[in-house]
């Protein structure tokens, strides 16, 4: 999809659709308003007869509407005008893509720039406007013997903006939210992919890949014998049940100053998780082929970053592995020395995160990080607490917290702070080993496995981010959201501005 911005009157706009907004009680935004005193009320007409009251979902196709040059002209219905906040402005967004795609326009002239959007301004609706119609183009039909593809797909976005003086910082908008949506597309692609073809060795292909196509990358993939020779006993204790051998793959972007230390990116690559042999029920175990999701979104994020050429030093570290109960596989009540030294009673093999999570934290310490921050489909217990709209979001640094909570809010991809309180450290002992990988007790489960993590991340500025509810939807709509690229990428564009401000 292509992306421009451009000024000027709507009535006058030679497009294949003009795409207008309407409030509820039939109100007009400022750009219907011109165009309807423009053309005779033809719109406030159709209005005052009752073909369009402005709701929220609600949308009407005109066609060779008067003194108009455009072919069609798009009403979105926008709902009661106080009442547009982020989540109803990416609705209306939505649904105005969908209808512009039944349409048959190959291009299409949008006005919804002008939508008074609680607490946000131009730039952040035109990187909406870009992020939620790539989002609504997503297509997942690489395995299909037959593709359902549109019959004449849209192909550009005109987005009006007020004058020339916006012009420079809007299309900056559009780059940022293009990147964005791009990171979030190899995110979905990775994981709607099957777990027969995406396994370990797949995904660190795709990191290869992604070295193929921006020079700035580099990649270094360990192997088995070479974790095993460093210590990382915790993270192989997952994969010795599968076929399937592990790897850590590090990905290397340095574009900031060779002084600048580095923000690492840590993900969860478990590319099928069964459980192991505290296996899991056969309800949705399809579902566990999103359980690298955080690796996903590592590779997303990176992509998103090489793009947008940021002035850092990233490094992307994902800890691949398929967790199987093979007859090697790890029994409950085996104890594991991690890559930290410290020992560790594995009481379930289905709480496998967290240890290949914990070796890759302690490998990451030898990069002298700024920041660490992980990514993991890690537990069910923070759908449980939260539900499936915000991420989890645990750290031992309250600069590093407020800064993922800015750009949260930035990005309108939503986090949700819980503690990392020392009351819950004490579920983790165990009578054999330094800790156990469960406690006893459910209580509170995404906060004992954010203690269990903070145990390896004591000499880093860290962040978990626990995305078990975002990272994929269910039921009808079932499939990968390529959540959180949108909040890394825009906490790492965070850093990039204070860097270029020092």
């Amino acid at each position: 999809m292509e992306f421009t911005v451009k000024s000027g009157n709507p009535e006058k706009q030679r497009t294949a659709c003009l795409v207008l907004g309407v409030y509820e009680n039939r109100r007009l935004t400022p750009s219907a308003e011109q165009f309807d005193a423009a053309c005779g009320g033809v719109l406030s007409n159709l209005l005052r007869r009752g073909d369009l009251e402005g709701k929220p979902g609600q949308s009407l196709l005109l066609f060779n509407v008067p003194e108009a040059v455009c072919e069609r002209v798009l009403l979105v219905g926008g709902g009661r005008e106080r009442e547009v906040d982020d989540r109803r402005f990416r609705q209306i967004l939505t649904h105005a893509a969908t209808a512009l795609n039944e349409t048959g326009a190959t291009e299409a002239m949008v006005y919804l720039t002008d939508l008074a959007v609680k607490g946000r301004d131009l730039h952040w609706k035109i990187r909406q406007i870009v992020e939620t119609v790539e989002e609504t183009q997503y297509r997942f039909d690489a395995l299909k013997s037959k593709k359902d593809a549109p019959r004449r797909p849209l192909r550009k976005i005109n987005i009006n903006i007020p004058g020339r003086k916006e012009q420079s910082d809007s299309e900056q908008a559009i780059r940022e939210g293009a990147a964005i949506a791009a990171g979030v597309k190899l995110a979905r692609d990775l994981g709607n992919m099957p777990p027969n073809l995406c396994h370990p060795a797949y995904l660190a292909e795709q990191a290869q890949a992604l070295t193929g196509e921006f020079s700035a990358l580099q990649a270094h993939i360990l192997e088995e014998s070479e974790m095993r020779q460093i210590g990382m006993n915790a993270l192989l204790a997952v994969s010795q049940g599968s076929a399937q051998p592990a790897k850590l793959i590090r990905l290397d972007y340095r574009q900031g100053p060779a002084a600048q230390k580095p923000y690492i990116l840590v993900g969860k690559g478990v590319t099928f998780d069964s459980g192991g042999i505290s296996l899991k029920p056969g309800e949705a175990m399809d579902e566990m082929k999103y359980d690298m999701c955080g690796a996903a979104s590592v590779l997303g994020t990176l992509r998103a970053c090489v793009e947008l050429q940021l002035p850092l030093n990233i490094i992307g570290l994902i800890a691949a592995v398929e967790n199987m109960p093979g007859g090697q596989a790890t029994r409950p009540g085996d104890i594991v020395t991690s890559l930290s030294g410290q020992t560790v009673e594995i009481l379930n093999t289905d709480a496998e995160g967290r240890l290949i999570l914990c070796d890759a934290l302690t490998y990451a310490e030898r990069d002298e990080p700024a920041a660490v921050i992980d990514i993991a489909t890690l537990t069910g217990a923070c759908i449980v607490a939260l539900g499936r709209h915000p991420h989890g979001l645990f750290s031992n640094h309250p600069p590093l917290a407020h800064a993922l909570q800015t750009a949260a809010h930035a990005s309108s991809d939503r986090v949700w702070e819980l503690p990392l309180w020392e009351d819950y450290q004490e579920g983790l002992d165990s009578n054999f080993a330094d800790m156990a990988n469960i406690a006893s007790s459910r209580d509170g489960g995404a906060i004992i496995a954010a203690c269990f993590l903070s145990r390896f991340a004591k000499k880093l500025h860290w962040a978990h981010l626990d995305i078990a509810g975002t990272a994929w939807k269910t039921g009808k709509t079932k499939g990968a959201t390529g959540r959180p690229v949108p909040l890394l990428t825009q906490y790492l564009l965070d850093r990039a501005v204070e860097t270029s401000s020092q």
